[in-house]
């Protein structure tokens, strides 16, 4: 009988075959926990939410109360099942959350799904537009500031990172809107768009809900450029703070870099520092963005509630707001379990990219 060995292929390396096919495996085992830790994170967070809700008591009570008599609340709370045990509630909840079903808001009779769809593309784009503001500000000041190391150009960079990370959303939108918008009337002060292009956007055959994207398949760039008008205030707002944490983390890692062998080989042959900054050393100072960048998307969607309501941006946060004022805590419930949803999965696609990217990341 004849046994069959597996040889490896001409020209092969054994120990380079082996050592690729235990990378491969290693990056393969590191993406399959990240992805099946996704399933603990939002079980605690929408159980978190869940019970949160009802320390104040049942959601009916909470918005209807005292304008309904007790008969009257008594056959709204049977009616919705919120009579029953917590814990047969919470169980139905999360049997209907796998479904999609996140309930109906009490205040307008609405399905809370259709609302996420609705509105979640709105802050979607808001934080797209910040990320934008995030990187132009943060990554080419970082670079700056770790050029001109110790000295005044990078004194003052370093405090203006600390005052954009330090200075809250909503009032650094209320400096913006009465500077730009007020005083010098250059910009919108409220809004995603005008009147006449919301109409316009709404005739647009399966609209994605993201106005820049529309416009841009309408071909109307008339219309494209009012959209990113009406999003510069709000997205400076809400992309200082990130900015800020860009600028720092760009500085702290370019400086590091610099100091590596291979650039202080450079630097002996006689290449400049600008260009030893600019092409050299500034791409693996770029890597620690990545892994903070989940962390940065959840602070953003927090910020952006603030940011929604101060520049009136009908979102997800702007709604949240409107839901809390009028305590209607199962649109709470629907909308906060939703972001816990978005902020897991940020977290692990940036793992994953930050795997792809730097093989240190993967234990």
């Amino acid at each position: 009988m004849t046994v069959a060995t597996e040889e490896p292929e001409a020209g092969l390396d054994p120990v380079a075959t082996k050592a690729r096919k235990s990378k491969g495996s290693g990056l393969g085992r590191y993406l399959l926990v990240r992805g099946l830790l996704i399933i603990p994170t939002v079980w605690i967070l929408v159980t978190m939410v869940f019970f949160l809700m009802r320390i104040t008591g049942d959601p009916i009570t909470a918005a209807l109360g005292g304008r309904l008599t007790k008969q009257q609340l008594a056959e709204r709370i049977t009616e919705a099942g919120y009579d029953r045990p917590i814990l047969v509630q919470y169980f139905e909840y999360l049997g209907k959350m796998l479904t999609g079903d996140f309930g109906t808001t009490l205040s307008d009779k609405k399905p809370v799904s259709g609302i996420l769809l609705e509105y979640g593309t709105a802050t979607l784009e808001l934080v797209l537009f910040s990320l934008v503001v995030a990187f132009l500000i943060g990554i080419p000041l970082g670079m700056v500031a770790a050029y001109f190391r110790d000295r005044m150009p990078d004194a003052v960079l370093r405090v203006f990172a600390i005052l954009a990370y330090a200075t809250p959303v909503f009032f650094a939108g209320l400096l913006l809107k009465l500077i730009f918008a007020t005083n010098l009337d250059l910009l919108p002060v409220a809004g995603r768009a005008s009147t006449s292009t919301e109409l316009l956007l709404s005739r647009v055959q399966s609209p994605t809900g993201l106005y820049l994207l529309d416009a841009i398949r309408l071909g109307n760039w008339e219309v494209a450029g009012e959209i990113l008008r009406y999003g510069t205030l709000p997205a400076i707002a809400l992309g200082l703070m990130t900015a800020g944490v860009f600028l720092r983390l760009v500085r702290t890692n370019l400086i590091g870099t610099l100091g590596q062998q291979y650039v202080e080989a450079g630097r002996s042959r006689g290449v400049s520092e600008y260009r030893l900054t600019t092409k050299h050393a500034y791409r693996p100072a770029l890597i620690p963005i990545i892994t903070v960048m989940g962390m940065q998307i959840a602070m953003m969607l927090g910020g952006a509630i603030l940011t929604e309501t101060t520049f009136e941006w009908k979102g997800l946060g702007f709604q949240l707001t409107q839901y809390l004022l009028a305590r209607d805590f199962v649109a709470v419930q629907g909308i906060v379990a939703l972001l816990a949803v978005i902020v897991a999965l940020s977290n692990f696609v940036v793992d994953v990219i930050a795997a792809l990217i730097d093989p240190r990341v993967r234990y």
